[in-house]
């Protein structure tokens, strides 16, 4: 069913509207206790999640809508998405209308032929009761009884077989193509959202029925359990192709509307790009948070939201179940954790300290070696993204260290990210967060190096990143960068002093075990002389200005 679904964020805020398309949840995946709901895939992304069903709209009536007020790039990919299916859909009906009536034209020429072998059989006969004086009944009776299994009685049963059932329930292999209209659609149909149909009415607009609702989600029309079917198993081939262990918190747009959130006390120490959208985030979901910030003034804003102050980062060791720390590098990692009135100071046995940096392996090694020295409970989970992503609650978490804190976790992860990985003992996602930021770091000067290029050569820096974005690169990273550049805007994203911190630190890593990397290393002087530039704390996309001066 293609439908529209609302997401609240409580009083905090909303969330942007985003297509998807009702599935069959995995078999393995528990539905949520309480009110009713239903398993969503999102139309332009891998995302899937469970939406109550009074958050669920219909689609058509409140497409040009939404379209006039979201105008982000990655929306209208996902609209496209939606027409392209609807395309499709279409061209199958039409394809099944034609087979329909070429095999209704031959049962009609089946059923002729019949007849005719039923009139023959009949000649054949009446020419055979002249000769035969025996049993002339019994040969009619024979007869009539070979033409009616030969002629009419043949097509008919043969259209009774092919044509839909009136009468009784349908066999087992029917009943898996449909969707049954169970009760819960019918409350639907009639209880929770006012006027809402199943399928949807373009002329009967559907009422919102809660103003803080802000989320539109399709569904599929036609054929749903193909789909379902489909979207199942591709879920279970990618969940056996990965060796790691992942929480598919879905797009934070619809999961995070609806998570239940934690009921241990969170501490969150670091307030800075990262720091501030994660913990809007967790606010946002329902989770007590108590923060601390270097620079107090910043913690300001969140006390306003709900968060509670803690004075030092050891006094919110002490307070809260589970501690999350998110600074700059490693030697910020290592202050906060053993300096004056550090987090070391405030571990306990049972308490739970969960560190988000980007920094080396040696680093969070040590520092899981003393928290656990304690008593404690050590996570690593640096994450994957920018300040927008971690606004937006879509980043991707690298968790590595105590498997039962990353379960503890959950509902937190849900609430910053879309998806969480666990990569096994301590040290691996440090390493894992290093050679994915090399990877990005090292694309960041390739496009700052291409578009210099192209300027230098008589070429139009904005024709290449339309070719670029028609291409196999295109990417909503190499969009966003390209168009920082070619507007001049460097406002931190993600600081280019960092990219250039885990640069130097990845190829550190490299070091440690006698691996190359020229790349690596051959960006990491680019981003040297930005630094030198004075752009260390513009976007890492000022990499560019390192090439024009």
């Amino acid at each position: 069913c293609l439908m529209l679904s609302f997401f609240s964020r409580g009083k905090l805020g909303r969330y942007p509207p985003w297509p998807g398309k009702i599935v069959n949840p995995p078999k393995d995946l528990k539905k949520p206790r309480g009110k009713k709901c239903f398993f969503v895939k999102f139309f332009g992304t891998e995302d899937h999640a469970w939406i109550k069903v009074e958050q669920l709209k219909p689609y058509h009536p409140h497409k040009e809508e939404m379209i006039k007020i979201n105008k982000g790039k990655r929306f209208q990919q996902a609209v496209d998405a939606v027409e392209e299916f609807l395309r499709k859909t279409k061209g199958k009906d039409q394809a099944s209308s034609h087979n329909s009536n070429e095999e209704k034209n031959r049962r009609n020429s089946s059923e002729e032929r019949g007849k005719q072998s039923a009139g023959e059989e009949k000649r054949k006969a009446s020419l055979s009761e002249g000769k035969l004086k025996k049993g002339t009944g019994e040969g009619k009776k024979r007869v009539s009884s070979v033409s009616s299994e030969r002629g009419s009685k043949s097509p008919l049963k043969r259209a009774q077989d092919q044509s839909p059932r009136k009468r009784g329930r349908p066999p087992k292999d029917e009943k898996d193509l449909t969707i049954p209209e169970s009760s819960t659609v019918k409350r639907v149909m009639t209880g929770t959202v006012a006027g809402f149909k199943w399928p949807p009415s373009v002329s009967e607009p559907v009422k919102d029925s809660d103003p803080h609702f802000h989320h539109f989600l399709l569904s599929q029309t036609e054929k749903p359990a193909v789909c379902y079917q489909a979207i199942t198993k591709k879920l279970k081939v990618c969940e056996e192709e990965t060796g790691s262990t992942s929480i598919q918190a879905a797009d934070s747009t619809a999961v995070n509307g609806s998570i239940t959130p934690t009921d241990k006390k969170i501490g969150f120490l670091g307030l800075g790009l990262m720091g501030s959208g994660i913990v809007s985030n967790l606010l946002k979901m329902g989770h007590t948070v108590t923060v601390w910030n270097r620079t107090a003034e910043k913690c300001d804003l969140f006390i306003q939201e709900g968060a509670r102050l803690g004075r030092t980062p050891a006094e919110v060791v002490s307070t809260c179940d589970i501690t999350f720390a998110c600074v700059s590098d490693p030697k910020a990692a290592k202050d906060l954790v053993l300096g004056p009135s550090g987090v070391l100071q405030g571990i306990r046995p049972g308490k739970c300290y969960v560190d988000m940096s980007t920094v080396d392996a040696d680093t969070v090694t040590e520092l899981a070696q003393v928290i656990v020295s304690r008593g404690g409970r050590f996570l690593e989970a640096p994450v994957s993204g920018n300040q927008q992503l971690s606004n937006d609650g879509m980043l991707v978490i690298l968790a590595a260290g105590d498997r039962g804190l990353y379960e503890d976790c959950s509902s937190c992860f849900q609430a910053m990210g879309k998806t969480s990985f666990f990569l096994g003992e301590v040290g691996n996602a440090a390493k894992m967060m290093l050679i994915v930021n090399m990877v990005q770091g090292s694309f960041m000067a390739t496009i700052a190096e291409g578009l210099t290029l192209a300027q230098v050569t008589g070429q139009s820096q904005q024709t290449l990143l339309d070719i670029l974005n028609q291409g196999q690169l295109a990417s909503i990273f190499l969009d966003q960068k390209c168009q920082n550049i070619l507007q001049g805007n460097f406002k931190p994203d993600f600081y280019l002093k960092y990219i250039q911190k885990d640069l130097r630190l990845a190829i550190a890593l490299g070091d440690s075990v006698n691996h190359p990397t020229p790349m690596a290393a051959a960006a990491n002087e680019v981003y040297k002389r930005a630094k030198a530039l004075d752009q260390s704390d513009n976007d890492m996309s000022a990499v560019y200005r390192a090439y024009i001066h």
